[in-house]
């Protein structure tokens, strides 16, 4: 009973990779399955299944080239740095931006990015070019071309994968809470007119679904034997 509870969670993980097999930047899960015994005040009596996520997937997801001047992907290994849903620092690696008519500099989740001051926020313009190295240029609105604001550097970080764990929310954050927030690190780079996919393997995740579907129906089977056998053991006990 306990193998087919977790067989259920384990399909609800590979679900969730699935259904964002086309989200940007998107960081696969792993799960595994583990016995635990159950410990009392003597010996263990029995054992449960357990089924956990223990890390995400870190490899880069592919390079999709769009021509937007405002898409970014990041070069090799770093994150965005973004305002979470609370109001905290967090890690993404989605880089399809866009300015919200408050002037808020957001990717395709909503969440506004981090520059060297603080989270950013532009004025009206006419051009914005995005660099390499992440510094933002923008020719400001009814302004002659020649005038350009003054440039914005994102906060582009690079901390230990190793020190970072996912959010139901996708998001990437401290496994401390008393670490962070991360350094900027100069030496992360971007690529302008592209965006990264999610590194989500469709196949496998849909080949581990069916085996996990397959174990459920194996275990509720075993369960309802159980249960036709404990029935015939009470026929047999009446009868005599």
């Amino acid at each position: 009973m306990s193998g087919a509870k977790q067989n259920t969670l384990g399909q609800s993980a590979h679900a969730n990779n699935l259904a964002n097999a086309s989200t940007a930047g998107f960081r696969s899960d792993y799960t595994q399955s583990r016995a635990m015994g159950v410990f009392g005040e003597h010996y263990p009596t029995r054992a449960y299944a357990m089924t956990e996520r223990p890390a995400s997937d870190l490899r880069e997801g592919p390079l999709m080239e769009t021509g937007r001047d405002m898409d970014v992907a990041i070069a090799g290994e770093g994150w965005f740095a973004v305002v979470g849903p609370e109001g905290e620092e967090a890690y993404t690696r989605a880089g399809e931006l866009s300015v919200a008519p408050d002037g808020r500099l957001i990717n395709g989740s909503g969440l506004q990015l981090i520059g060297d001051g603080g989270p950013v926020v532009l004025p009206e313009f006419e051009k914005i070019d995005i660099s390499e190295e992440g510094i933002i240029s923008i020719q400001p609105a009814g302004e002659v071309p020649a005038a350009v604001a003054e440039p914005v550097q994102l906060k582009l970080v690079n901390p230990d994968p190793q020190a970072l764990e996912k959010g139901e929310d996708g998001l990437f954050r401290f496994r401390n809470p008393d670490e962070g927030p991360a350094q900027a690190e100069p030496q992360v780079s971007l690529i302008n007119g592209f965006v990264e996919g999610s590194n989500v393997n469709a196949v496998t995740e849909l080949t581990s679904l069916i085996q996990l579907n397959r174990q459920y129906e194996m275990q509720v089977k075993l369960m309802k034997r159980v249960d036709e056998n404990a029935a015939s053991t009470t026929q047999l006990l009446s009868a005599q």
